[in-house]
């Protein structure tokens, strides 16, 4: 009963606020986010009325397959983005700006970082500056995709902005991996190349291998039905069985084997919607059924953001360094990149802008440098205090990048109580 009133309350309250948030003129996603704080541990949850709200992040933890489930879907309809026909006309253009950009952004956070590292090596180590900058490089699929879908966006720079976030996770991933390698690497005074170079180029393959291999059989099992509910039901049943394949590891000798699910359902997303003849439709009906769970992530996203990391000066310091200089790298990357590919005047302009919400992949890094002890505490307090400024300022920059690029309509969506020959 509980869950089911913990559950009922965020999905309310968040579609509650998100109408306030079209008062505002700010983007649902910020709403949804401000929704978990609220009934999150630090506000309505601290009260300790079971049901009323999120009381302890242990009891966040039990909901985490919503979150994995969430991101499946989000990363399958990415993957949608990656139509032939689309790639033809900005294919190459998106890869460059995808890798450039990234890569601009860990060099300028790193340089900073290390520079603040030079001024008080006591309190910041090295290791911890060198693996911030590769957790820069990550950029949020799911905010930026739900302010696409809120408004409808759509133009050159939406057309070059969703390939771009889908490659920018997998060139996350490598460079987090090379970053974490290096950074293990001082803390234990030898460099292992294993871990370094061929474990983070292993799940990147495997992780693509896995997608398109689940895409041909999405595809294949498919055909086998002609009701559309059915092959919806065959579309969630496949994004759920990646989801759960994808959290699979094991290891070799001394290689450990895994798989990125974001990577993995982006490639399944890829391959059914170039493989499927009727993908269009299934997707577009799968979009309407997942709104309630991207509600529901967003809102447990903004319940487990720390709000005691505002307690400690030191870790506000860094993280304001690193949030201005993983900004100027990614609107800057991406403008320098979007200028050598020949992109559009708006693209070079504005893309960058849409580039700065950071939530789920930059917290999985975070997470996973606490392994290094110390080190990743520092990282993961860090890494909260970006994505708390990031999620809640990230889409409505995304939002009025994308209006000034005049990809929005300003006339805003047309009402489900109005038909359109009415308007």
């Amino acid at each position: 009963m509980q869950i089911l009133l913990s559950l009922s309350i965020a999905l309310f309250v968040g579609l509650m606020l998100s109408r306030l948030a079209k008062i505002c003129k700010l983007p649902a996603v910020t709403a949804y986010l401000v929704t978990g704080i609220l009934i999150g541990p630090f506000c309505l949850g601290a009260l300790g009325v079971s049901g009323l709200g999120f009381t302890s992040f242990s009891e966040l933890e039990s909901f985490s397959i919503i979150s994995d489930v969430a991101l499946g879907f989000i990363a399958f309809s990415i993957g949608n983005e990656f139509r032939l026909s689309q790639l033809k006309k900005i294919g190459k253009q998106a890869t460059v700006i995808g890798i450039f950009q990234a890569v601009v952004a860990t060099l300028l956070v790193d340089l900073a970082l290390i520079g603040l590292h030079l001024l008080i090596p006591e309190k910041f180590p090295l290791p911890a500056a060198i693996i911030l900058g590769a957790v820069a490089s990550a950029t949020a699929p799911a905010a930026t995709l739900m302010v696409v879908r809120q408004y409808k966006a759509k133009g050159p720079v939406t057309d070059t902005l969703l390939p771009v976030v889908a490659i920018d996770d997998a060139v996350g991933l490598v460079l987090f991996a090379i970053s974490f390698g290096v950074a293990g690497a001082i803390l234990n005074g030898q460099i292992d190349i294993i871990s370094v170079l061929v474990e983070p180029i292993l799940e990147v393959i495997l992780s693509l291998g896995l997608g398109a291999i689940m895409g041909l059989l999405i595809t294949y099992f498919e055909r086998f039905f002609h009701s559309r509910s059915k092959r919806l039901s065959m579309s969630v049943a496949f994004v759920l069985l990646t989801v759960a394949i994808s959290m699979i590891k094991f290891n070799i000798g001394e290689v450990d084997f895994a798989f990125s699910s974001l990577l993995t359902c982006m490639m399944l997303g890829t391959v059914f919607c170039n493989t499927c003849d009727f993908s269009e439709e299934l997707m577009d009906r799968l979009d309407r059924w997942t709104a309630p769970i991207f509600i529901l992530f967003f809102v447990l996203s903004g319940a487990e953001l720390d709000l005691s990391i505002f307690s400690d000066v030191l870790i506000i310091l860094i993280g304001i360094i690193y949030i201005v200089f993983r900004s100027i790298g990614k609107y800057f990357g991406a403008g320098l990149s979007a200028k050598f590919t020949n992109a559009p005047k708006t693209v070079r302009k504005y893309l960058g802008f849409t580039l700065l919400p950071q939530a789920g992949v930059a917290l999985g890094m975070a997470i996973k440098a606490q392994a290094l002890g110390g080190v990743g505490v520092i990282v993961a307090n860090i890494t909260l205090f970006s994505v708390l400024i990031y999620e809640l300022v990230g889409p409505f920059i995304t939002k009025v990048a994308l209006s000034k690029a005049g990809e929005i309509d300003p006339e805003g969506k047309v009402s489900a109580r109005v038909k359109p020959q009415e308007k």
